[in-house]
């Protein structure tokens, strides 16, 4: 289970993230929307423990991951993976290399040093490869692969870190509407096969409608809307956006509107 109990993060005068309460009982696929600046990304970096709070807790089963520091905050980080909306891969290292780089923590300083991986760790890479629908892509250098392409690598790369929780910051903003969903059905597709927890930061509201479990909206670093898809009505959407302009970017967004909506299974009571 997920608690997150009054968690506030500062930057200065200025208040990110605002006293947010979230509790999740079991594996779910979460979205967040709200508008930029809303306090989605830091409180996802937060949960990674690459931004630390400024008060409140966060506890996952009966870790507290707020407390954690060196080696116990590294464990963490592995176990809670990121994927970022700019890939965060090495361009002009293959795309093997890439994925494997999700061990890094399990593994010693030398044998990254010198790219040394046991022949299991490379098995189960071009495995999960192969699972994303890119595995003859592994030989390849990353900077030559498509945009939603390399965020499958991303996404192998943190699913080689076998992780309970993926986390991911706007994983489809810089995609075109054919790999955004793509991308979409396989982090679908992950928490339906794997029963991993995915927490997405999404910037369309028929995204999250289409692909997640529950939906979470943002609005100046507080929770304003906290329900299903169903939920979300074009009321709720605004209290989410505020100012009608930014509503209607949000609502009317064709990224992926005009495609076929993937198969969902609900997931009661997260």
């Amino acid at each position: 289970m997920l608690k997150i109990t009054e968690l506030t993060k500062k930057f200065g005068a200025n208040i990110a993230v605002d006293r947010t309460n979230i509790t999740v009982k079991q594996p779910a696929m979460i979205g967040i929307i709200g508008r930029s600046g809303a306090g989605k990304s830091t409180l996802l970096r937060m949960l990674n423990c690459l931004t630390e709070a400024t008060s409140g807790e966060i506890v996952f089963d009966d870790l507290t991951v707020t407390q954690l520091r060196g080696a116990a905050r590294r464990n963490w980080q592995s176990q809670c993976a990121m994927i970022f909306q700019q890939f965060n891969l090495v361009p002009r290292m293959d795309v093997v290399s890439n994925v494997l780089h999700g061990t890094l923590n399990r593994r010693s300083t030398l044998s990254t040093m010198f790219n040394l991986y046991p022949q299991s760790d490379i098995e189960q890479a071009i495995d999960i490869l192969d699972r994303l629908g890119i595995a003859e892509h592994a030989p390849k250098r990353a900077e030559a692969l498509s945009g939603g392409q390399q965020q499958r690598v991303a996404i192998a790369r943190a699913l080689m870190q076998d992780p309970r929780i993926i986390l991911a910051d706007e994983p489809i903003a810089s995609l075109d509407p054919m790999n955004a969903q793509v991308v979409m059905q396989s982090l679908r597709r992950i928490h339906e096969e794997d029963g991993r927890m995915v927490i997405a930061n999404l910037h369309t509201l028929d995204t999250a409608r289409r692909y997640c479990d529950r939906v979470i909206g943002m609005r100046a670093g507080r929770i304003v809307f906290d329900g299903t898809p169903e939920q979300l009505t074009t009321g709720v959407a605004r209290d989410i956006y505020g100012a009608d302009e930014n509503f209607s970017e949000a609502a009317t967004s064709t990224e992926i509107e005009t495609l076929n909506q993937p198969a969902r299974i609900p997931v009661a009571a997260v």
